[in-house]
Order: C-alpha cells, then structure tokens, then sequence
C-alpha cells in the first residue's frame, strides 16, 4: 500500500516535529483501513509540518527510538557517545541526529536507511 511507504518513509520525522499529529497518523492508520481522504489528510499533515522546528523534548523521543535499533548491536563506546550527546542534544545544535546517521549507515539498517529523517541528516 501507497500509504504505508508514506508513511514509513515519514514517521520519525513527523515524530520529530509533534508528537501530537505522530500520535494522530498512527489512529489514522489503525486496523490498515486506508481511504482517499485519509491519503490526503497525512499529506495535509505532512506538509503543515515543513515549517515546524523538532523541539528539545520531540528529538529526544524520536531518538530513542531510532537508538532502539542500534542498542543490541552498538559497541559500548558506541553506547556512551550516544549517551552524551543524548544529555547535550539542542535542536540548534544536533550532534546526536548525525551520529545516528553514521550508525545507521555503519549497520546498514535497511528501514533507517530509507526514513526521511535519516535521509536528511546524511545531506
């Protein structure tokens, strides 16, 4: 399904910028029951979210998540990197987001590689 790559390709970013609207597509898209007019609202959602700065708290969270992948396989100095910069982390000053970028190629995870987020970070 279209929307499900939207989405996937999406996600981490729209958790990023507001929890809320993140929260709001995962109901949108419960039970898999897709419409036309839902396909447009998550682009309406989607795009509304351009001009919206990721806060202190909405970084934090998006990237724990994405740490949820690395967890389990991250050397120890890999841990503690990430661990400092998670204490540091500024949204006008982001280190954590591209040492996650640099894990993400590093292990090659396949659905980080191909999350906007990710994508962004790595330009």
């Amino acid at each position: 399904m279209k929307w499900q790559k939207v989405w996937a390709f999406n996600k981490y970013w729209v958790m990023s910028k507001s929890q809320k609207q993140y929260d709001y597509i995962r109901l949108l898209a419960k039970n898999n029951q897709w419409t036309p007019q839902k396909s447009q609202e998550l682009k309406n959602i989607i795009d509304s979210l351009k001009s919206v700065s990721p806060t202190k708290k909405t970084l934090t969270t998006t990237y724990q998540h994405i740490w949820g992948y690395f967890k389990r396989i991250a050397t120890d100095e890999e841990l503690h990197q990430y661990l400092n910069l998670l204490d540091e982390l500024q949204p006008d000053n982001d280190n954590l987001g591209p040492f996650l970028a640099q894990l993400t190629n590093k292990y090659q995870i396949d659905y980080l590689k191909k999350s906007r987020i990710i994508i962004e970070l790595n330009t």
